[in-house]
């Protein structure tokens, strides 16, 4: 329904005393601002009706005049709410009438049967919402949330414009199509991009970097069907720079429209961004967008929590579902035309449970294609138990320890860290491992600050040790973070056996490149590798047995000799290996009447699309980068 159509209808079911003052948009869903108190606390059944009519989501806040000033406001809710609650710090969105609450305990600001939030919002007028502060203290939290208030005025406009483009009447009588472009991510690992077309819409779901292979590193945007200037909204699966990390790109060249995630994901993505940009700059390369572009991108994110359902234009709805794969990460369906065509992007997905995550989603309303990764598809890839990978780990590592010597773990900072952290943790409290120090470099420890902060995205033991601070294992004092050169060299050069989380996971830059070529000359120490290594990449060189290999130093090649002993645990992926991918599909309900291949080497490509035509008997593809599919 037209925007102007559905205030119109909204007016109709509304008293004549609501006195709404101004009827705006925050996307798809719909805010009534009132300058009338007794509806603004007793307007439950007239919404309930409205939004039983116009099937939309509908929120009432005061009207600024009626709000109080933000200074006693802050006093009166730390009068009201208990010491233990241990609040952080108070946002006020004037602009949106809303106060962000941060603290620590967010169960006793919220009460029994929501008491005493209820009793803020009618003691202060304002709309409390709560939020979980960082466990670990997290600069980009507060930045990002900072963003957002400092461009309040701006993200109201911003909002009510995207929801009179989303509520715009479109002919359903016409003939209708589904289309869909491979960008980048399509028989290779990387620079994922998928556009997806309707005659209504262009919607580009994740806009990645391949990190390994600058030959290669950006999607094809040049392709004919991409056009900056028509692309209605990004959809962004997770926060691994091979998913991301072109995001800003569009915004440096004048992108203004929307990017939907999970929470989590844009906190991640934001420092991994910024972290891309200063890598780049301390190695010489050539920049592709600064800080800048980063902001701008924080400005226009709307974030999903899974299983909400959300309008993004005229005749696409989307729903994130978990995918098992790292914090945040979304399996994306779509519902295209009301329901001419049901389409999931599984993106990167695990469906197998972790130390920190409940395994993929596999039910859903209505499902007719499906598109899934195959990072490992082939026949050869079918991964040992997760419990004997956690062993081979701690074996590893005890081995080292037992020699005098150091381990090093390249890792992606979001993902296999913390799981690895969690493995590490729990064989050091069971006395598995000696209590040796573990130093965390790079983006992992941000990271990890990021995770405690939505405990709701993790499996239920993890989240119950979360809210027990005294058993946080993510703040286990075994755990000693990095923060600069200084501390670097002292670690190689002063510390005894120890084991070292550092990023980047295919050692192409950041601090693991640096301990490598320190520590690559003594067969005393140990590389293990977690994390996928991608083809070009110095740590794909190394499993393939290179007995020296060039790295990055001060943006020159430098040739270092590999005399460490090396090891690769596949199992603690967080890809479904092949029996996880052919496990999935057969349990999708309702089951799929065609399967797409993408993220996977060629012949993992191939291979996964054959077996499953096989096992499945419905149409299966492995589109090549710059092919076009029409789906329905």
């Amino acid at each position: 329904m037209e925007a102007k159509k559905l205030i119109e209808n909204i007016k109709k079911l509304l008293p004549s005393d609501a006195m709404i003052t101004d009827y705006a948009f925050e996307g798809a869903n719909i805010v009534l601002y009132t300058k009338n108190k007794l509806f603004l606390f007793n307007h439950k059944t007239s919404i309930k009706k409205v939004v039983e009519t116009i099937k939309k989501r509908v929120e009432v806040r005061p009207d600024t005049i009626l709000l109080r000033d933000p200074e006693s406001t802050k006093k009166e809710i730390l009068e009201m709410v208990p010491k233990e609650a241990g609040i952080k710090d108070l946002w006020f969105d004037e602009k949106r009438s809303i106060v962000i609450i941060e603290a620590d305990k967010p169960g006793i600001i919220i009460g029994k049967n929501g008491a005493l939030l209820e009793k803020i919002r009618n003691n202060t007028i304002w709309i409390p919402k709560v939020r979980r502060a960082p466990v670990v203290k997290s600069d980009i939290i507060r930045t990002i949330r900072l963003t957002y208030y400092q461009n309040s005025d701006y993200r109201r406009k911003f909002l009510n414009e995207l929801g009179k483009k989303i509520y715009v009447d479109w002919n359903r009588n016409e003939k209708y199509w589904v289309r869909i472009s491979a960008l980048g991510g399509f028989r290779e690992v990387g620079r994922s991009c998928l556009l997806l077309q309707t005659p209504i819409s262009k919607v580009l779901i994740d806009c990645g970097v391949n990190v390994a292979n600058e030959r290669n590193a950006f999607p094809h945007l040049e392709a004919p069907e991409f056009n900056i200037k028509d692309l209605d909204a990004v959809i962004i699966t997770h926060a691994h720079l091979d998913h991301h990390g072109f995001l800003p790109y569009l915004f440096k060249y004048g992108y203004k429209g929307p990017v939907y995630c999970t929470e989590p994901t844009r906190d991640i993505m934001t420092l991994l961004e910024l972290d891309y940009v200063d890598i780049a700059q301390k190695e010489a390369k050539k920049v592709l967008y600064d800080s800048r572009d980063i902001k701008e991108m924080v400005k226009h994110t709307v974030c999903f929590e899974y299983g909400e359902v959300n309008d993004i234009t005229p005749d696409i709805r989307i729903t994130f579902h978990n995918a098992g794969h790292i914090l945040g990460s979304s399996m994306v369906h779509l519902n295209i035309g009301e329901g001419f065509h049901n389409f999931l992007v599984t993106s990167d997905f695990k469906f197998l449970d972790s130390k920190l995550l409940n395994k993929a989603e596999t039910s859903f309303l209505r499902l007719e294609t499906v598109m899934i990764e195959s990072t490992y598809g082939s026949k050869d890839d079918v991964l040992k138990p997760r419990r004997e990978a956690e062993l081979d780990l701690i074996n590893y590592v005890s081995k080292t320890i037992n020699r005098g010597g150091k381990v090093l773990i390249p890792v992606l900072g979001v993902g296999r860290a913390q799981e690895v952290m969690l493995i590490l943790e729990e064989a050091v409290r069971k006395k598995l491992l000696p209590e040796i120090p573990i130093f965390i470099d790079g983006m992992v420890w941000d990271i990890a600050a990021i995770t405690t902060t939505y405990p709701e995205f993790l499996n239920k033991k993890i989240r119950n040790l979360i809210f027990q601070q005294d058993h946080n294992p993510f703040l286990n004092p075994i755990f000693k973070r990095v923060g600069s050169n200084k501390e670097r060299k002292e670690v190689i050069e002063e510390t005894g056996p120890c084991v070292i989380l550092a990023t980047s996971g295919m050692l192409v830059g950041g601090p693991s490149v640096e301990y490598l070529k320190a520590l690559s000359d003594n067969a005393k120490n140990s590389l293990i590798f977690v994390a996928y290594q991608g083809q070009g990449s110095p740590g794909r060189d190394i499993q393939n047995g290179a007995k020296e290999i060039y790295l990055e130093h001060e943006g020159k090649k430098m040739l270092v000799p590999i005399k460490l002993e090396h090891h690769t645990i596949h199992a603690l992926t967080g890809h479904s290996d092949r029996n996880e991918l052919i496990n999935f599909v057969k349990s999708l309900n309702p089951r799929p009447k065609r399967i797409i291949i993408n993220h996977g080497e060629s012949s993992k490509c191939l291979d996964i699309a054959s077996t499953l035509h096989k096992i499945m008997k419905v149409e299966t593809s492995a589109p090549r980068n710059l092919d076009a599919l029409r789906i329905r």
